[in-house]
């Protein structure tokens, strides 16, 4: 086996390698699916390669989670069955009943619905502070109880940026962990655990899968006793991936790289068309020289990705509108395909955000921006923006 590192390979290198040697028996250069629930044990106590049941391990699941921690520069990777079951089981890895959890003031729907409806009865409290405030969140800790902050940099939707190295130091003073959602910008753009994250969370759904037709999830950790615990709870727990969808998000990892340039240069073009379109009030993109968050996220990721989110003249009927015209954008939930998506995330993504301190302005839309050919996109922007 060849030690694939973030030291000794680049990332495309090992975002095609990593896990993946060829099939020591055949020579497949693809890793088989092993489509097996039980394996054959060579005598009691004496398990195979130590395979015996699919959700403790499977060797195709073994091979995505060894790519995942080799492309976040991590020591051990963790698949599950999505981006939620990921999320869930860091929690009851690292917190107990009475623990308290800062999160963000913009965090993903789903991530608040997990804390407002599911771990707040389990015992677990949490405050939404604005995370690209340091002093807010410092403000919000509570020594002794604060187990984690939860970060997402760049924000779903909103696409704030978090200083992932602040937010480290901070929760380290405390003797708290830093858990960075690193689903927006990916390993390609962005690496929370070298700047001194704890824990990265992916949901392997967006642009690890790239193809809009794979649910799952990631946990990766640089620290082999976190890493460790987690896959203590992920065997106990057992929200784990089958094995087709672990080769499918493997097979989707070769080319993220390519996926992410194009994502990037797509973008781009439609933040400066929508910059100066009298029908859009203000664009939120981290790579705007006139985005709060631009020297951060200029900082710590290589580009500033695929997602743009706006917000429309006319308020939350022109939004809403914008959305139901558009053709070539496919109006959906979930992001990071190769193909172009539009939503009102105000009741769409965020909806169980509505009524909260995490509500998101009614006349925001967001784009998912694919791959296509970028003239096509603008074209279908112009249109659908009247």
């Amino acid at each position: 086996m060849r030690n694939m590192t973030a030291n000794n390979y680049g990332f495309d290198t090992l975002a095609i390698h990593a896990g993946q040697e060829p099939d020591p028996r055949t020579g497949a250069v693809v890793p088989p699916i092993y489509q097996t629930s039980t394996y054959a044990q060579d005598a009691v106590g004496a398990p195979r390669l130590g395979y015996e049941y699919s959700r403790s391990g499977n060797p195709t699941r073994d091979s995505l989670q060894e790519c995942l921690a080799a492309i976040e520069g991590g020591r051990r990777g963790l698949a599950f069955a999505s981006g939620l079951a990921a999320e869930d089981t860091l929690l009851r890895t690292v917190c107990r009943p009475g623990d308290h959890v800062v999160i963000p003031n913009d965090a993903y729907g789903g991530t608040f619905r997990l804390f407002s409806k599911v771990a707040e009865k389990w015992g677990l409290d949490w405050t939404a502070a604005p995370l690209d405030d340091i002093d807010a969140v410092r403000a919000a800790f509570r020594p002794g109880h604060t187990r984690l902050i939860w970060s997402e940099t760049p924000t779903n939707p909103l696409l704030n940026v978090n200083d992932i190295a602040q937010l480290a130091g901070l929760a380290h003073e405390y003797d708290a962990l830093l858990a960075v959602d690193n689903t927006f910008a990916s390993p390609y753009l962005q690496q929370p655990l070298t700047l001194g994250a704890d824990v990265v969370i992916h949901s392997t759904t967006k642009y690890l899968g790239g193809h809009s037709d794979v649910v799952g999830g990631g946990l990766v950790t640089a620290d082999e006793g976190l890493g460790d615990e987690l896959a203590f709870h992920q065997n106990a727990m057992g929200a784990v991936n089958g094995p087709f969808d672990a080769w499918l998000t493997l097979r989707g990892i070769k080319t993220l790289g390519v996926r992410m340039d194009r994502h990037c240069d797509n973008a781009e073009r439609i933040v400066g068309y929508l910059s100066e379109h009298p029908a859009v009030s203000s664009v939120l993109y981290p790579g705007l020289a006139t985005h709060p968050g631009h020297e951060v996220a200029a900082k710590q990721m290589s580009r500033f990705g695929g997602m743009v989110s706006f917000r429309a003249v006319g308020g939350p009927e022109q939004a809403i509108a914008i959305c139901n015209r558009a053709k070539l954008f496919v109006l959906a939930e979930s992001l990071g395909g190769v193909e172009s998506l539009i939503e009102h995330p105000g009741q769409m993504t965020h909806l169980s955000a509505a009524g909260s301190a995490l509500e998101v302005p009614a006349d925001l839309v967001r784009l998912s921006v694919g791959i296509e050919t970028v003239d096509d996109l603008l074209a279908d922007l112009e249109q659908a923006l009247g």
